[in-house]
């Protein structure tokens, strides 16, 4: 029986020459330069790096939610850099789920009605039924009609799981997820993270600088001043 291994499992995003330019002052300022990896279906890639080393940066070249100065990101295949913003934001609902640092809840809604969100713009079925087991599945069972106001920084950042893993994404894409939680809030939440990702088959990168949360990664890419290394 053939084994399962990352050369044989299908490349979920594919990133090549990346770099990204800005104006500054007199001179561009060079955030992000010849960044190129891939990454296959169901690995956990850790991006770490000192701050302003270019990581959160990457993260939003490859969502498609920033352009890049050069080079290119494919999801699934797809070139998204091809595609117009309403095309990329339409991949992005399809394919993709974000863990913020900042939860990015919104606030006029409960914590039932933001995970149902992503699922009523994707036009699925059973909407209801499904948010609600996800939140009892990260233990927000008794508080699904509670508005991010009225819940602790843990509780927000798991409704926030909830919401990115409603759509069964094939990539997750997580932003400093324990940056904004205490040490054992966040390793509640990080091993939540990795248990529903394991059991969706999902593909995590995973922005951090953490050490000991990238070491639970598959492996990990180092940037330093906007480079790989």
């Amino acid at each position: 029986m053939p084994t399962d291994t990352p050369e044989t499992r299908p490349t979920v995003l594919e990133v090549s020459g990346l770099g990204k330019q800005v104006s500054s002052g007199n001179a561009p300022l060079q955030i992000l330069q010849d960044i190129a990896f891939t990454v296959c279906a169901g690995e956990a890639l850790a991006i770490v790096g000192a701050s302003g080393s270019g990581k959160s940066t990457l993260l939003g070249l490859l969502a498609g939610l920033d352009l890049p100065s050069t080079g290119s990101v494919s999801i699934a295949g797809q070139d998204i850099f091809a595609l117009d913003e309403d095309a990329r934001a339409q991949l992005r609902g399809e394919k993709v789920g974000f863990v913020f640092q900042s939860f990015q809840l919104l606030p006029a809604l409960t914590a039932l009605e933001n995970v149902m969100l992503p699922l009523e713009l994707a036009g699925v079925d059973r909407v209801r039924e499904r948010s609600v087991a996800l939140l009892e599945r990260v233990g927000l069972g008794g508080r699904m009609t509670h508005y991010p106001r009225q819940l602790s920084g843990g509780e927000q950042q798991r409704v926030a799981l909830a919401r990115a893993f409603a759509p069964e994404p094939g990539l997750l894409l997580a932003d400093e997820p324990t940056g904004n939680l205490d040490a054992a809030t966040g390793a509640s939440v990080i091993d939540l993270m990795f248990d529903m990702n394991a059991e969706q088959g999902t593909t995590l990168i995973l922005v951090t600088h953490d050490e000991a949360l990238a070491s639970r990664c598959t492996r990990r890419i180092r940037l330093a001043a906007g480079r790989m290394i």
